[in-house]
Parts: structure tokens; sequence; C-alpha cells
């Protein structure tokens, strides 16, 4: 099957993708140095996140016989002046990634790639939640300001109702 644009914009996302997942290792090696442990477990979680949504994208690709680009990633920022600095930038980050998706959802569409499009709309209501998600966090990190522990008292609470989506695509490699 010829890559079309869709599949291209695929091949780009992978590296979208593993990027945003060394970006948030970053973050989380941040407050892990800064001892709190449910910041760091959160934005290590996210990486692994990160990392199954190009290995979601490394399947579909292999799935419907289109060549794969495993590509290397920029540096990643490692260094921030306050607790809520990662958090805001990880919030850009998502909705970069959130403008991404729509764009290889609109891509799919415009290819006439119905599969493609149809693989999308997974992503798009991962991308809003998300967006929602880190949002919520932000505010948490800006109301608690000084009291660090505020906020590793919240994540404990959510993380505890956490479950595996079992809408998501199948990721390359299975659940390594």
């Amino acid at each position: 099957m010829p890559q079309n644009r869709f599949a291209s914009l695929l091949n780009e996302q992978i590296a979208h993708e593993f990027s945003a997942s060394q970006q948030y290792v970053a973050i989380a090696v941040y407050y892990d140095g800064d001892a709190l442990p449910q910041l760091a477990g959160h934005f290590y979680r996210q990486s692994l996140e990160e990392r199954n949504h190009a290995m979601m994208i490394v399947q579909y690709l292999m799935d419907a016989d289109l060549p794969v680009t495993i590509p290397g990633i920029d540096g990643v920022r490692t260094e921030f002046a306050n607790i809520a600095e990662p958090v805001a930038l990880a919030l850009d980050q998502e909705r970069r990634v959130s403008a991404q998706i729509a764009a290889l959802a609109s891509a799919a569409r415009e290819d006439g790639d119905f599969m493609g499009e149809q693989f999308m709309q997974w992503f798009l209501k991962e991308q809003v939640e998300e967006v929602a998600s880190m949002t919520t966090l932000l505010r948490v990190v800006e109301r608690a300001a000084a009291n660090a522990l505020q906020v590793e008292e919240y994540l404990a609470r959510e993380n505890a109702s956490e479950a595996a989506d079992p809408t998501a695509p199948r990721a390359a490699g299975g659940a390594l």
C-alpha cells in the first residue's frame, strides 16, 4: 500500500509521542530529585503512556502494511524554576499534541482513509482527557503554592482510581 499524507503524518507523530515520553521522564526525575514521589510517579506513568501511544501508531502502520520510521528525538528540558513550571510545560505539550492529533484525523478524512480516521477517534478522546487532567493538576499545584505535600495528597487520592482503557488500540510489542 503506498504511503499517503496521513501515513506520513503518523510517522511524524511517532517522534512527537516519543519526545513527549522523554519530556515526562525528565519531569518525573525533577520531582523524584525533590522527594515528591506522587508527582514523580504520575509523570513516570505519563511517560509510559506516551511511549505506548507511539507504539500504537507503529502497530497501526504495520497492520496497514505501511512503512514505519522510528525517529531520534531532540533534547528535553530538565531544569525548572518551581514546582508548577513542569506541569505548565506538560499542559502546553498536551495542547500541542491535541492539535497534532486533530490534524491527523483531518488528514485521514481528506485522504479518504476511513480506517485511519476511525483509528484516530480514540486518540481524539484521549487528548480531551489528557488536557483536562493536566489543566486540573496545574490548578492544584498553583493553589498549593509552597505546600507541595498537598499536591502529593491530591495525586495519591486521584491515582488510586485509575484503570486501563479497554478501548485503547493495541501497542506494538504488547504489554511489555
